[in-house]
């Protein structure tokens, strides 16, 4: 009794087709890449300018461990922070370094609030377990509050929104001086005034 042969299974081209896969595999498959937060950090002065800050011109933000928000010494929902950076930036209840006095400020005017735009700091404190989640939306908010301001103003002075003026501008290839120096206007009446600090506890 013959015994049948098995056919054999022509391997040869087995490498081939696995080259190809892995090259298919690496064309078409996508991976996150991690997104950051665009921030340009002040060139150090020349000279050590010494200044004193009151504590009225600081809006402190706490995050703690359980990723509830501290202002002013009571817990706020992540909503109410916009209004409350709104009302503390804009306030001008005083003057600023020029001794000039906030004509653009539509605050409250309070004495126990920032003097002007030009002074009021915000100080984002954060526990070492805050999630990044958290402080991004933290952030985002505080963006969103200069942002309201920011374009408040150039309605008042321009008839059109500040973001407005930045899209010309960046059409213009940043050439557009006109829409420049009215974009550099808007900037020093609210400067963005945001600190990070990193607690332990």
């Amino acid at each position: 009794m013959s015994r049948k042969k098995s056919p054999e299974i022509n391997a040869g081209s087995m490498a081939d087709i696995a080259f190809l896969l892995l090259i298919f595999f690496l064309v078409t498959t996508t991976m996150n890449v991690d997104a950051g937060i665009s921030k340009k950090i002040p060139e150090k002065p020349i000279h050590d300018i010494p200044f004193n800050i009151k504590e009225k011109n600081v809006l402190e933000v706490n995050i703690n461990f359980n990723n509830e928000l501290f202002v002013d010494g009571k817990i706020i929902e992540l909503k109410e922070l916009k209004q409350i950076a709104i009302q503390f930036i804009d306030n001008g209840a005083g003057f600023d370094n020029n001794q000039q006095p906030c004509n653009w400020c539509e605050g409250e005017r309070l004495e126990t609030s920032s003097d002007h735009p030009s002074k009021a700091i915000i100080s984002i404190e954060t526990d070492r377990n805050t999630k990044y989640e958290t402080y991004i939306a933290t952030l985002d908010k505080l963006n969103s509050s200069y942002a309201f301001l920011r374009n408040k103003l150039a309605i008042k002075l321009y008839n059109t929104n500040y973001e407005s003026l930045i899209d010309a501008y960046k059409k213009s290839n940043y050439s557009n001086e006109s829409i420049g120096n009215k974009i550099k206007v808007i900037k020093d009446k609210y400067p963005v005034l945001i600190s990070d600090v990193e607690i332990n506890n």
